[in-house]
């Protein structure tokens, strides 16, 4: 699962660059910027009032984006895996856009088929963290299983917990 750490953020955008050359046709940033049609990306970083952040794909346990699409061009291979897009089911009819909660799913005009993150599928196959999460130089993307991430919360409360008993007994 992607976890985002927003305060880590700097809006170096590095991770739409990794996006664009790991969907792109010839994998290298200096052969991408030249493709045409361009590498489409599936993450965004945004500007808020007083943060900057990535928008992407959140995968939704029970995908809206799934349970709408009239052809099943969106689709997991498995319960574990993230939602991917097969562009040749995909008619550009838009309700995967409208139904997500995050506003990440955007259409692209030239295909006329949908744009989404599959959290780099091909790369959790082979193993590999996404691109985004490998070339984030804060730390401001994350990848973890779900088992890890509530063992890390739990570090995190205890040693808020101990760090609060440790100012009592001062």
């Amino acid at each position: 699962m992607l976890v985002v750490k927003a305060d880590r953020g700097l809006g170096c955008k590095s991770c739409e660059v990794a996006c664009a050359v790991e969907r792109s046709e010839s994998k290298t940033l200096a052969a991408a910027i030249r493709e045409h049609p361009a590498p489409r990306i599936g993450i965004s970083v945004e500007q808020g009032k007083d943060f900057v952040t990535p928008l992407q794909c959140r995968q939704c346990a029970d995908a809206p984006c799934v349970t709408i699409c009239p052809t099943h061009a969106l689709h997991r291979r498995d319960k574990d895996s993230p939602v991917v897009m097969d562009h040749e089911l995909c008619v550009g009819c838009k309700l995967c856009v409208l139904a997500c909660p995050f506003g990440v799913i955007r259409m692209d005009e030239d295909s006329h088929a949908i744009v989404k993150c599959d959290q780099c599928a091909e790369r959790l196959e082979r193993g590999e963290v996404p691109a985004c999460v490998e070339s984030c130089p804060t730390g401001a993307l994350l990848f973890r299983s779900s088992e890890n991430l509530i063992e890390e919360k739990r570090a995190a409360y205890l040693l808020t917990i101990e760090r609060s008993t440790e100012k009592k007994a001062l």
